[in-house]
């Protein structure tokens, strides 16, 4: 806590004697060296890159990476392992993607409902699960998906849950060229909450397959999802209310 007041106390005199040296190696070592005592805090790296475009630069190549080593270190070597040195979009983005749940705006991409974004302490991506949103003769493809944010008692609406996740090599995938290949539409005015790239409706383009509703808990023909051009998935779908067992194996 007494080195996170120093950072925040002293953030603009360091800014106005970065900007003035060279800005090398050193200078770029010593903001890791502090980030990583800090255990890559991703709040405070957020109000770093807000201080100037050098900061910037460093938050996004180096902070926002290693963020997301700490995060999910077996995931990321996974994204990485066909030889990348960055994921598709950007660090950042994936940093986001890691732990905020988009909500939904009225009149947005799921325009039935309003609820805000908001910031989730934790939240598991899991491959395997991924497997059940994609269709069979796309299955090679390598799919991260959460489990759901449960958002419960939302009136008509019900219990409702949203679901992020990111594809390893999108635009190597299987799903990319399909969607090529079926005429898919982006969306005309909606954009990635974590990239802003284009969006693509899977629901449209009739690409969610039934496994998808089992995986999540979800009614059939209550779930939609969207993948971004960077390989970025966002999703909504009504969960089914537990049994009487399951609440009382929670209570």
């Amino acid at each position: 806590m007494f080195i996170c007041e120093i950072l925040e106390d002293n953030i603009a005199a360091y800014t106005q004697q970065a900007v003035r040296a060279q800005k090398g190696h050193l200078d770029e070592d010593v903001i890791y060296l502090i980030f990583q005592t800090l255990n890559w805090n991703p709040k405070l790296i957020a109000a770093f890159s807000c201080a100037c475009k050098w900061f910037d630069d460093v938050a996004k190549r180096v902070l926002w990476k290693e963020f997301c080593r700490a995060r999910a270190p077996k995931m990321m070597l996974d994204l990485q392992s066909s030889g990348s040195h960055s994921v598709d979009g950007n660090w950042r983005a994936l940093g986001k993607l890691l732990i905020y749940c988009s909500g939904s705006a009225k009149g947005g991409l799921f325009n039935s409902i309003h609820i805000p974004g908001h910031f989730v302490y934790r939240t598991r991506f899991s491959r395997t699960s991924g497997k059940s949103f994609l269709l069979p003769q796309c299955r090679s493809d390598v799919l991260y998906v959460s489990d759901p944010c449960e958002h419960l008692d939302q009136g008509e609406e019900g219990d409702v849950g949203f679901f992020r996740g990111i594809f390893k090599s999108f635009a190597m995938s299987k799903v990319r060229r399909m969607l090529i290949s079926r005429g898919a539409e982006l969306h005309p005015t909606e954009v990635c909450p974590y990239c802003k790239a284009k969006l693509w409706n899977m629901l449209q383009s009739k690409m969610i397959p039934q496994s998808a509703t089992c995986r999540l808990g979800a009614y059939e023909d209550c779930i939609e999802y969207y993948v971004c051009l960077n390989g970025h998935v966002l999703g909504i779908c009504t969960l089914l209310p537990l049994s009487g067992s399951e609440a009382s194996d929670l209570e």
